[in-house]
């Protein structure tokens, strides 16, 4: 069994966009122990990878990597959960929705009101990013989140930058028409 060793690159680059690459993970998985699992793959995909590295954005190359990586635990995932019994099932409560609240950022507000405010708007955020197609949802969240530009969305999802362009206006209306739909629910509630 030989062991790979990292080029000293891969592991400065890893380490100077964990966090992109940790929350691109979250997202995509909704689990942290998952994010940081595939996060850990990528490292050795990409120590692996390196000489096949061509230039450009390595932050993109990185992230790409790291979505290679959830998307491969998200089909583990999905045959898993087809073998799940409907009674199983029928008692889980939604983790994911707590864990993805948990991911935004808290806030710092000095009224408990304000404080609460800002969580609801979050949750209903969080909720309405999580219920876009997956891919409307990590388009969104490499641009919006993790402020990468259409060039390294593009090379990330390995699409055409019109296709990013296009699908970062559909997702960016679709969540707007959530969070409408949302609030008027909310009013006619009286919430």
């Amino acid at each position: 069994m030989t062991t790979t060793t990292a080029p000293g690159w891969i592991g400065e680059l890893a380490l100077h966009h964990l966090d992109a690459a940790y929350n691109l993970g979250r997202w995509l998985l909704g689990n942290e122990q998952d994010a940081a699992d595939a996060v850990h793959d990528a490292f050795l995909r990409a120590a692996r990878a390196a000489d096949t590295y061509a230039g450009g954005s390595a932050r993109a190359w990185w992230l790409a990597i790291v979505r290679n990586c959830c998307l491969a635990r998200l089909e583990t995932r999905n045959k898993d959960r087809r073998n799940i019994s409907i009674d199983s099932a029928a008692n889980d409560d939604d983790p994911a929705r707590s864990r993805a609240e948990q991911l935004l950022p808290r806030s710092e507000a000095n009224e408990v009101e304000d404080r609460l405010d800002q969580a609801q708007r979050r949750a209903l955020i969080a909720r309405a990013l999580r219920e876009l197609p997956d891919e409307f949802r990590e388009t969104l969240i490499l641009r919006e989140i993790e402020e990468l530009s259409y060039r390294e969305i593009a090379d990330v999802l390995q699409t055409p930058i019109g296709t990013v362009m296009s699908r970062l206006a559909r997702g960016r209306a679709l969540l707007q028409k959530a969070l409408a739909g949302t609030a008027a629910s909310e009013v006619r509630h009286g919430l």
